[in-house]
């Protein structure tokens, strides 16, 4: 698929199978995580966008907007036993 045909799928709403977008978005997040709570959460954030190009996985923007919302709120908590 080309980028622009990428480009208008995404825009349109529709995220096809793109396995290198896939390992691209994971290479960054490998890159990304570090010690630090705020660089796993990015590192995390980046993994489940990636799940939107990935054949295998079954999400929606939607779906990834609620988990990351739950990650930063239980983070801001500090923890899930609080």
């Amino acid at each position: 698929m080309s980028d622009e045909a990428t480009d208008d799928a995404t825009a349109a709403g529709e995220f096809t199978a793109d396995p290198e977008r896939v390992a691209t978005l994971r290479e960054i997040a490998d890159d990304v995580r570090g010690e630090t709570s705020e660089s796993k959460q990015l590192a995390n954030i980046l993994y489940r966008t990636s799940d939107l190009y990935d054949a295998s996985e079954d999400t929606s923007p939607e779906s990834i907007v609620r988990n990351v919302k739950f990650i930063l709120e239980v983070t801001e908590r500090g923890g899930l036993g609080r």
